[in-house]
Parts: structure tokens; sequence; C-alpha cells
């Protein structure tokens, strides 16, 4: 069974899309290709085992394993050496992408404390938003008694046929995504 959300782009958001934007082919309506949720773990040059704790909870986040990254270049004033693990990353692509934005939408972003939307200007120049968390607790596949300290964690959504910023934004808006007003 495909994902709901993934039946809802095909069947009305793609008709309305075109509608709005007067696009002629389904080819040039904005198209999600992926998502790439990021956690950055800085005290890992520390204790390598917060990098193993932070990467198993994104794990079970996404449901997918994580991709351990390096860093790139020394930076002495954070005690950090090119080519030790400071962070996890997971692309998202296909069905997964889909149910993994289901859940965040509307199950993790409703539990926010004091939340009054995302905000709107998180595009970048060709068209892709990312959302920056403070807590990865808001999820509830996390088990809060078994976290061992708080972390943040930027998701990125990236678009394919993307002509603007505008049109991204409609085509979020009309999956669920709860922007500020």
């Amino acid at each position: 069974m495909a994902p709901r959300l993934k039946e809802k782009y095909f069947q009305q958001i793609i008709p309305e899309a075109m509608k709005k934007f007067q696009y002629k082919n389904i080819m040039q309506v904005p198209r999600l290709e992926k998502i790439v949720v990021n956690m950055g773990v800085g005290d890992a040059t520390q204790d390598a085992r917060l990098l193993e704790n932070a990467s198993n909870e994104l794990g079970i986040i996404t449901g997918q394993k994580p991709q351990i990254r390096k860093a790139r270049k020394s930076v002495s004033n954070f005690k950090l050496r090119k080519g030790v693990s400071i962070g996890c990353r997971v692309t998202l692509r296909g069905d997964r992408m889909y149910e993994f934005m289901d859940r965040l939408f509307n199950v993790a972003i409703p539990r926010i404390r004091d939340f009054r939307g995302v905000p709107t200007k998180s595009f970048d120049p060709f068209g892709n938003y990312t959302l920056g968390l403070k807590e990865q607790t808001i999820f509830p596949e996390i088990n809060i008694d078994s976290i061992q300290r708080v972390r943040g964690m930027n998701i990125t959504f990236v678009f394919k046929n993307s002509t603007s910023a505008d049109a991204n934004r409609e085509i979020l808006r009309m999956f669920g995504m709860p922007f500020t007003t």
C-alpha cells in the first residue's frame, strides 16, 4: 500500500498546483526528491559513545541506518581534527520519505511546546527548505528515559523541478506543513 501523502500528492496536489501556477505539463510541478535528516554531535570528539547513541536515536526516528559523517578539516578552537566522526545523516527517498514526512507533520511537530508554526523564510536559493528542531524527544519513537542528551537536528526537504520558493512553499503547505501565517 502506498503512503498516504504520496497518494495525496498524485491525486490532489499535482492538479491543484497545475491550476494555481498555470503549469502546462505535469513534469513542471515541483516534486519532493529527498529528505535529509542531519544530527551534529560535536561532543563526539571527547566521547565516541555520544555519537553511537545519537546514531541509534536517528535510526529509530527515520527507520534507516544513519551514515557517520567525519570532519573535513581541523579546527583547533573546537579541539577538532580532520577525519574525526562528528555527526550522522540519513537521506530518505521514496515511500520512507513520505512516511517520515507524514509522522513529522502530524505527530512530531504538534508535540513542540508553544508551537506557533514553522518559519516561511528558511528556503535556500535553489528552493529547498530546511527546518531546525531543538530536540529529538518530540518523536514518539524515542523513549525519553533512555536518551542521555537532548540533541537537535536539521531536516532538509530537497525539491526537483523547482522554479520558485513560492511554488515549493505551496507544495509543502498542501502536504500539511504548518507554516506561520
